[in-house]
């Protein structure tokens, strides 16, 4: 058994909860998904903080079954940039259906990714299918799907919050990515994160996010 402390928390008002929970919605709904990065440099230690956020997540019986590689190497980010191009090339070229062409093309992406060189970071968030003890035994993660995506919410969040942008990029096979970093076995890679400040003519699609009453149901 895990010893105990007391719980930290912080009791609110109603009408401070109130006026707190507004203001997350305000400041998170400011987050957009960015694709033209400035190269200017963000300090590491933000970074590092960010990482930090993000690892205080949720997991399965306190597995924690993620792992977070940050690469401003630029000769490591072209690779990243050649192989993930290249997947991105097929998707566009034969693997992806008519279908979700047309749901993209109003975006106007394509297979060309060059924030992945140009962000002065990439943060790339790996799920640990099961952890390797010092013995070389495997030992069990649980729900490591959702833990991980949660930990990604967080990373997201934490990015916004510290006046950065963000797009989740998930070229797919991601398997080149454990080859590139050279992570182990049991890791697996989950999500790709350019992070830095936006291009200084960074443009937006004009979009909207769905009404609550489309979200929500009370019961």
């Amino acid at each position: 058994m895990p010893d105990y402390l007391p719980l930290d928390h912080q009791a609110r008002s109603p009408d401070d909860m109130a006026a707190t929970a507004a203001a997350d919605y305000r400041e998170l709904s400011r987050r957009r998904t960015v694709r033209d990065f400035s190269a200017a440099a963000v300090p590491r230690t933000v970074i590092e903080d960010i990482v930090r956020t993000a690892a205080t997540a949720p997991s399965g019986a306190h597995k924690q079954p993620w792992h977070f590689c940050v690469v401003s190497d630029p000769e490591i980010k072209r690779q990243i940039r050649e192989a993930a191009e290249k997947e991105e090339y097929d998707n566009y070229h034969g693997r992806m259906s008519e279908e979700w062409l047309e749901d993209l093309a109003v975006f106007g992406t394509d297979w060309h990714k060059p924030f992945l060189t140009t962000a002065p970071y990439l943060i790339v968030v790996f799920k640990k299918a099961y952890d390797v003890g010092e013995d070389g035994k495997r030992h069990k993660n649980y729900y490591v799907n959702e833990s991980v995506g949660i930990a990604c919410g967080f990373l997201i969040a934490a990015i916004h919050r510290a006046g950065l942008v963000t797009v989740t990029h998930t070229p797919s096979p991601m398997n080149f990515l454990q080859k590139v970093l050279g992570r182990p076995e049991n890791e697996r890679a989950y999500l790709l994160l350019p992070v830095g400040l936006p291009a200084a003519d960074a443009q937006v699609p004009a979009i909207e996010r769905k009404p609550l009453d489309e979200v929500l149901t009370w019961y």
